[in-house]
């Protein structure tokens, strides 16, 4: 599909739901929380340079009405300081904000390699530079081992070698008043009682989790995974692959999901990341929107 026709297909798709910036905040000060959009929703799209991520920002407003925008470092083309300036200016021409920045490739914060977990750490800093210029509150982190650890003791040992890095990184981005959150993303990371175990034992103010509804492995429960997550929760992400005619979510009660969200106090934002292969992107993404409209 050529670039023109993918943007025109997005308008016609979208309904062209254009929302003023003015109305948006106003919105959502009468709702349960935020919507923002995570842009690994659109990364079929970027990855296929339909579009990029300096038109997350416009695609976001003028597509779907979506104020905060959910980056993720793999979907830039360059973290100059020229490419944030330009970014930047056009977030502020769209009326959008950064709410976060999805970081992957940056280091093993779990090696057990001291020098190489704190190299991890030290990577990630120029993240949190960034994340401060395009105004967002955290940075996502993942809490990745050299050798997935199985038995207790080497559990025990991980959490150490984690809350090390994860501390060093914390206090780099306190002064900029970053927080630092953990995704269940694969492996030991999907485990809720390893994630927070390492909450507990970091016990910093700018640490916490990004609760991803869709990544846990089968033999776990979801939904009890997420309610043991929530109370750490600096963010929400409504991983999300269907939806039928009515409205509903078809492999994920979201209904339940959303409830544990509302019951654990948490009024943040919630942003959709969309990854099904029936509905195209903007379909999926303007379906979870319509749901997260209804139950917030």
């Amino acid at each position: 599909m050529q670039r023109r026709q993918f943007l025109k297909n997005a308008s016609a798709a979208a309904g062209i739901a254009a929302v003023s910036p003015v109305s948006l905040p106003l919105a959502a000060a009468q709702k349960k929380f935020r919507i923002s959009l995570a842009q690994w929703s659109l990364h079929k799209a970027i990855f296929a340079r339909m579009t990029t991520n300096r038109e997350f920002p416009r695609i976001a407003r003028e597509q779907f009405g979506i104020e905060g925008l959910e980056f993720v470092n793999g979907l830039w083309e360059a973290p100059t300081q020229d490419y944030v300036r330009e970014l930047k200016q056009n977030m502020e021409k769209t009326g959008t904000k950064g709410v976060l920045i999805m970081c992957d490739g940056e280091g093993l914060m779990g090696h057990s390699n001291k020098a190489e977990r704190m190299r991890a750490a030290r990577n990630h800093y120029k993240w949190v530079d960034i994340a401060t210029d395009l105004g967002c509150h955290a940075i996502r982190t993942n809490m990745y081992p050299d050798k997935q650890p199985t038995a207790p003791a080497e559990i025990d040992a991980f959490i150490g070698c984690c809350s090390e890095s994860f501390a060093n990184l914390c206090e780099y981005a306190k002064p900029m008043k970053i927080n630092v959150i953990i995704e269940n993303h694969g492996g030991v990371s999907s485990n809720p009682d390893v994630v927070t175990r390492l909450m507990k034992k970091v016990d910093l103010p700018n640490f916490g989790t990004l609760p991803d509804f869709g990544n846990f492995p089968k033999e776990v429960d979801k939904y009890d995974a997420v309610r043991k997550l929530m109370p750490f929760a600096k963010g929400v992400s409504f991983k999300c692959y269907d939806f039928g005619a009515d409205g509903n979510e078809t492999t994920i009660d979201m209904h339940r999901m959303m409830k544990t969200v509302d019951e654990a106090g948490y009024h943040g934002w919630v942003g959709i990341e969309y990854e099904g292969e029936r509905l195209t992107e903007f379909e999926g993404i303007q379906a979870a929107k319509r749901f997260l409209e209804r139950v917030g």
